[in-house]
């Protein structure tokens, strides 16, 4: 009996559906003794310690590059904000951008 999906919202959701079917269909596999050499190889790797730190270390990596991302854009909102603080104070102050005026007049 084929399993039948909900349609999905996204390619992303289609994905994961087709993720968990294929991963479904490879428990089945091994539990029943017919899963193929590269199906056993593949769920071994996964169990292997240099796997998970490297699955982990990917993980951090994503963390620090969101992180790096997140700062540059606290930065950019922060350099943005002295700017119009400045301009504010410049006006308040009677010190406004002066004007450049053509001294030579044809």
């Amino acid at each position: 009996m084929a399993v039948r999906f909900m349609p999905a919202d996204s390619v992303e959701a289609r994905e994961n559906q087709l993720i968990d079917a294929a991963v479904n269909l490879a428990e089945k596999q091994l539990l029943e003794g017919t899963a193929s050499p590269s199906v056993i190889t593949h769920y071994l790797r996964l169990a292997s310690g240099k796997e998970r730190l490297e699955r982990e270390k990917l993980e951090r990596e994503n963390e620090l590059l969101r992180a790096k991302a997140e700062a540059y854009e606290s930065n950019r909102r922060t350099e943005e904000l002295y700017s119009q603080a400045i301009q504010a104070m410049k006006s308040y102050s009677g010190f406004d951008e002066p004007e450049i005026y053509d001294v030579y007049e044809d």
